[in-house]
């Protein structure tokens, strides 16, 4: 003997809305990778200038081992920011 399972008004309007909170939540993520990888970028970009902007003001100095010195902390704060920032790309992916 087969049975029917009847569906309420109250099961249509809860599933509805199930689906449409499903279909936001994609959304909102969606939405969150997107402004994460923005800032990210802007991130990166920011850090980069700084750097370029501090290794150049060293460099104005004429003083060699001055230069040096700025050259190589400006060099490791790019390599530093760009690995932070690949993995952040790869946490949010």
């Amino acid at each position: 003997m087969a049975t029917q399972t009847k569906s309420s008004p109250v099961t249509e309007t809860i599933d509805a809305a199930t689906e449409r909170v499903a279909e936001l939540n994609e959304k909102a993520v969606a939405n969150g990778k997107k402004t994460s990888a923005a800032l990210l970028d802007t991130y990166e970009k920011a850090v980069i200038s700084l750097t370029d902007s501090y290794e150049k003001a060293a460099g104005t100095t004429k003083v060699d081992w001055i230069v040096s010195a700025a050259s190589a902390q400006a060099d490791f704060t790019r390599e530093v920011a760009k690995a932070y920032t690949s993995a952040a790309r790869e946490f949010v992916a």
